[in-house]
């Protein structure tokens, strides 16, 4: 059952993780380079796992615990790419590596929204099942 509304979401959250991280850049430092996630193996391969993650959680439609199990994995792991972003726009104080933040930095935070709306889908349906059970 492809066709369920969370599929959309978890879709939607793998192009945001794997996607637009080549197009949106994280930050601009000093000397106007611009940094993109691509060029950081620990940024890319963060991504690059939400991305898989959330693949995969779309062709465990069958076993809808351990697809809302992934997307919970998931928006974890996407916290902490957050938090690692976070650490890096404070860590280095005033102007002195990273001059402009970008759109990119925010590419965890449109993953962990589709990642929770995916989530309260599949809740959805397993209590739509759970109902259906109980009634037989």
């Amino acid at each position: 059952m492809l066709q369920r509304i969370q599929t959309v979401y978890l879709l939607l959250a793998a192009i945001a993780s794997a996607g637009l991280i080549f197009v949106l850049h994280l930050w601009v430092t000093n000397n106007d380079v611009v940094v993109y996630a691509k060029d950081n193996m620990l940024f890319l391969g963060l991504f690059l796992a939400s991305a898989m993650l959330s693949i995969v959680s779309i062709f465990k439609y069958k076993n809808r615990k351990s697809q809302f199990m992934l997307g919970r994995l998931n928006m974890i792991l996407n916290f902490i790419l957050l938090g690692f972003f976070v650490y890096q726009s404070l860590n280095i104080s005033g102007e002195t590596a990273v001059s402009e933040k970008g759109i990119g930095m925010l590419l965890p935070i449109v993953s962990i929204v589709f990642l929770a709306l995916a989530n309260k889908a599949i809740k959805k349906d397993e209590d739509l099942v759970k109902s259906v059970d109980r009634l037989r």
